[in-house]
């Protein structure tokens, strides 16, 4: 494989001076996944369709390969899990857990409610020790084991909240070692490669190791994207740059592993690296989150959506706005919209041009 220091200018038109040939990832859902959507959505000239292995039991990864390939040539992108911790299904889709109510986590998978809960990996329960402190769903809630037993340990609601299933989690307290590539991912990817698919997606890309072992199993032609998404991910990014292909800063996973407000300058700082490295760079998560919902994004998203392509970025990852939002065609219209104003546009630009077009 080529290093990415020696690829050739030529082959990648992300550099152009005339065109920034801004690229759109969009991630296909319930809301999206549809003959008639999915038409509509590849004419904003759609750069690879995802499929979020978090989000799609291994039992529909092949027929949900079916179905895209079906309805389109567009490529298919398979988003491994890696390494991360998520709680599983909870009773109703959400349960509330009130504060110094104990809950037990369980070892084995269970159905969720406000008094049981498990997670997955299967290994990550049977780890836990008394006094670890674990955030789930975003910091909606964060429990604290307080005893530990054969089949499951005890827990005790220290912040209170809903949480809903599948639900990203962290120990606050101390670092778990996790499999970069989960069995989930390795059978994803061989059905993947049954069917031809040569884009992958490596989250929690920790070091150039993981990237190495991940395109063993996806193969050495293939295009690995690797997301920078953790602490290990920033500090190894050097190495991490050498073996990918693209890489994909997830504004959302990374906003929990460091302060709030550090990642603004952490995304400028990566995509500055990742450009002098010639390695395209993309950008996801919040970029039209109101549009989940409402028909129209906020002033404030329109113009995060133009500085993190100011900043360098060579394209973004609509998730939940085409997955599981209300609006999937009018949130990638509005992202190509968008791109197209940025490519008109120059600082020389006068006030009535930008009227008139």
């Amino acid at each position: 494989m080529l290093k990415l220091k020696e690829r050739p200018r030529e082959k990648y038109p992300y550099y152009s001076s005339k065109s920034m040939n801004y690229k759109i990832l969009v991630t296909l859902g319930p809301s999206s996944l549809s003959e008639q959507i999915i038409n509509l959505i590849e004419k904003q000239d759609i750069y690879l369709f995802r499929i979020n292995l978090s989000h799609t039991p291994l039992d529909h990864v092949e027929e949900r390969i079916n179905e895209i390939k079906k309805y389109t040539d567009i490529p298919i992108c398979l988003d491994s899990e890696g390494a991360q911790i998520r709680n599983r299904i909870m009773g109703e889709g959400a349960v509330f857990l009130r504060e110094d109510s104990m809950i037990k986590v369980h070892f084995d998978d269970v159905l969720g409610d406000s008094f049981n809960i498990s997670f997955s990996p299967d290994y990550i329960a049977t780890q836990l020790q008394i006094g670890d402190e674990i955030s789930v769903d975003f910091d909606a809630a964060t429990i604290r084991i307080t005893e530990k037993h054969k089949d499951y340990c005890l827990a005790k609601v220290i912040v209170p909240g809903n949480v809903g299933s599948n639900k990203a989690a962290d120990l606050l307290n101390r670092k778990l070692e996790l499999d970069p590539i989960t069995e989930k991912d390795k059978k994803a990817i061989a059905i993947g490669e049954k069917y031809g698919i040569k884009n992958f997606a490596l989250s929690f890309a920790g070091n150039k190791d993981n990237v190495k072992q991940f395109r063993e199993l996806a193969g050495k032609d293939s295009m690995i994207i690797s997301k920078i998404e953790s602490r290990s991910g920033l500090r190894n990014l050097d190495g991490i740059l050498e073996e990918s292909n693209e890489i994909l800063i997830d504004r959302g996973d990374l906003s929990r592993q460091v302060p709030l407000e550090k990642i603004p300058f952490f995304q400028r700082k990566i995509i500055s690296f990742a450009r002098n490295k010639m390695t395209p760079v993309y950008v996801a998560t919040n970029l039209l989150e109101s549009m989940i919902i409402s028909a129209q994004p906020t002033r404030a998203e329109v113009n995060d959506v133009i500085s993190t392509l100011m900043d360098g970025a060579n394209g973004l990852v609509l998730a939940a706005e085409t997955a599981v939002g209300k609006f999937p065609v009018k949130s990638v219209e509005m992202i190509r919209r968008l791109m197209d104003q940025l490519e008109r546009w120059t600082p020389n630009t006068s006030i009535q041009e930008l009227m008139d077009y």
